[in-house]
């Protein structure tokens, strides 16, 4: 067991990353978790925000200090993905898949986003993964009403709050152990290909800035990022902005 969670709770926070960030940042030790039952200042990936009502998700981040080399770290995003999905479908039967890098989506609607940050320290370079799971409808904002879900709506009952959260942490041990055994980042990177239907043969559209094209899914390269072959049989490399998946008729789906 690597990590030995400690949990802080708050009833309100601006951010549970910001305050994870603040606490590495005086010291704390790895497995310091922050949870908060809302969020003011909720935020996600590529600075969009994310809606936090109280009592209505999930609001998690943990602090991480791998021994790893920095090459390995965007691995950590990805195996936060495989914990959370393996962890909802345990606690809820939900049938998550991960959308690149880290969101898991239940019904192709958006379930849970994760963001990773690095943070600078008087110790070393520390980790923190932010977590967000809706655990409700209620709050959403109009504009994502038609892109997100929740547990209740998927499974039509309530769930648990500290049963998933207990289960996420089981998993996140397990999956933060096996990154640093031996062959960690292939089996990491094979585990996530088994839980996205993204990994393989799925057509999207990547948009990067003032850059979009449109190619079909051919796998991870060895830091996670997304192979992309285009309609010329060029491949690209993705490591960061939007992929959106394409309905056969050549729609794109929002998520």
């Amino acid at each position: 067991m690597l990590l030995h969670p400690t949990i802080l709770r708050f009833d309100s926070l601006p951010s549970t990353n910001t305050e994870a960030a603040r606490q590495a940042t005086v010291g704390a030790p790895e497995g310091l978790c922050v949870v908060a039952r809302e969020q003011t200042e909720g935020r996600g990936r590529l600075g969009r925000g994310w809606a936090s009502p109280p009592d209505a998700g999930l609001y998690f981040s943990i602090v991480l200090r791998p021994r790893l080399g920095m090459e390995m770290w965007p691995l950590l995003s990805l195996m936060a993905a495989i914990a959370a999905s393996d962890a909802l479908r345990e606690t809820c039967g939900v049938d998550a898949d991960i959308k690149w890098p880290n969101d898991i989506h239940a019904g192709g609607r958006k379930l849970c986003g994760i963001l990773a940050e690095t943070v600078e320290t008087s110790q070393s370079r520390a980790a923190v993964l932010g977590i967000g799971i809706n655990l409700t409808n209620a709050g959403f904002p109009e504009e994502v009403r038609a892109v997100a879900t929740s547990i209740e709506e998927l499974t039509g009952a309530k769930p648990d709050a500290e049963t998933i959260l207990g289960a996420l942490l089981n998993a996140l041990d397990e999956c933060y152990a096996r990154l640093h055994a031996a062959g960690g980042a292939e089996e990491t990177l094979r585990g996530w290909m088994r839980r996205s239907s993204y990994a393989e043969g799925k057509r999207v559209t990547v948009s990067l800035g003032a850059e979009i094209f449109v190619g079909t899914t051919r796998g991870l390269a060895e830091d996670g990022a997304l192979r992309v072959e285009t309609s010329d049989g060029q491949i690209k490399i993705v490591r960061a902005g939007d992929v959106t998946a394409l309905r056969h008729t050549g729609e794109t789906i929002t998520n």
